[in-house]
């Protein structure tokens, strides 16, 4: 069970309810709270949300949205670096049992989640670097990041003192086998998934 199941009133949380607000006048936008700071994301392209369907299709395959887990897109993580950090995560497995651990503000406990994936935008620096700490000092066991700006994959694995031990970046022709800590078997296409992430404009320069 939670810890900290009742959501706190949003006055007690300044950063919350200024991040609450931005949302309220810019639809379709994702905000986060990383290390105290409010981080913006503008409404995801046509191509980052292909990209997104095609990834989910092999952890349903795999039977992961079911009785043991559940994989969900941009479910709340409640970040332990900050008293409101919190982090969105373009897609997470996490345990079914995972509204028993909820925060507030939407947001759940990290021991509910076996895997985030974030697919990158014009913020790409935020993915590869700041979260990837925060992910870290969450203690998610495993981070998937796909590099749609240097076209790659990166598999992060066996977090310690906000970092990851194991970082293996994966090109184009490579098939990835997930860690089997996530529940089952679960291989991604690298060329596959790039090519469905890359926007048109990319495509007619080919």
């Amino acid at each position: 069970m939670s810890a900290a199941s009742v959501e706190r009133p949003h006055d007690d949380r300044p950063l919350i309810a200024e991040a609450n607000r931005i949302v309220d006048r810019n639809p379709g936008y994702r905000v986060e709270i990383i290390g105290g700071q409010i981080l913006m994301s503008p409404p995801p392209d046509g191509a980052h949300a292909c990209a997104l369907t095609d990834l989910m299709v092999p952890f349903l395959a795999a039977g992961l949205h079911g009785a043991e887990s559940k994989v969900l897109q941009g479910i709340g993580l409640w970040l332990p670096s900050g008293a409101e950090d919190y982090a969105i995560p373009d897609l997470a497995l996490v345990d079914a049992d995972v509204q028993e651990h909820l925060v507030e503000n939407n947001c759940y406990e990290p021991i509910a989640f076996r895997l985030v994936l974030e697919v990158t935008s014009s913020n790409y620096q935020s993915d590869l670097r700041t979260k990837v700490a925060a992910y870290a000092g969450a203690d998610v066991p495993v981070y998937v990041i796909v590099d749609r700006k240097h076209q790659r994959l990166h598999v992060l694995t066996d977090p310690a003192n906000s970092e990851y031990g194991n970082h293996r970046v994966h090109a184009p022709g490579e098939q990835v086998t997930l860690p089997d800590s996530i529940g089952a078997k679960v291989t991604l296409d690298v060329a596959e998934i790039l090519r469905a992430g890359r926007p048109v404009e990319d495509e007619r320069k080919r």
